[in-house]
């Protein structure tokens, strides 16, 4: 029974992390197409860039303390990422420098949504199990 709430919490964090990063691309996508200017969507996507960073280091922290050492691992290189990303101060978007990484910084996020379903499609399959 225990195991079936530490899938679900973890379920709610993964969807928590889904909904951070679409949040991120519709800002790009709105930047792209001119509806929104660069200071308001820098600032939009660098208010929740720390708490996904928290959110999945809490996530991965849970797997660990709850006896979940595969889907820890899974974790593992996205926290590394994100501690990386960090410790080099590239983890804010630069208002001066969006239009130039606006490609860059798409792509960046797509690849981080797309880690965050196959994390969310493993932890279904283990609620399911």
């Amino acid at each position: 029974m225990v195991d079936l709430f530490v899938w679900l919490f973890s379920f709610f964090i993964l969807v928590a992390l889904l909904i951070i990063l679409v949040y991120q691309l519709i800002c790009l996508a709105d930047l792209e197409f001119d509806y929104i200017n660069p200071y308001d969507s820098s600032s939009r996507i660098n208010k929740v860039v720390l708490p996904e960073f928290i959110l999945e280091g809490f996530l991965c922290f849970f797997y660990l303390l709850t006896g979940h050492w595969v889907m820890s691992l899974l974790c593992a290189p996205y926290l590394y990422y994100n501690v990386r990303l960090y410790t080099r101060k590239q983890h804010l978007v630069d208002v001066t420098e969006i239009f130039n990484l606006l490609h860059w910084e798409k792509k960046k996020r797509l690849f981080k949504l797309a880690y965050v379903v196959v994390l969310l499609f493993f932890a279904v399959f283990c609620l399911l199990e």
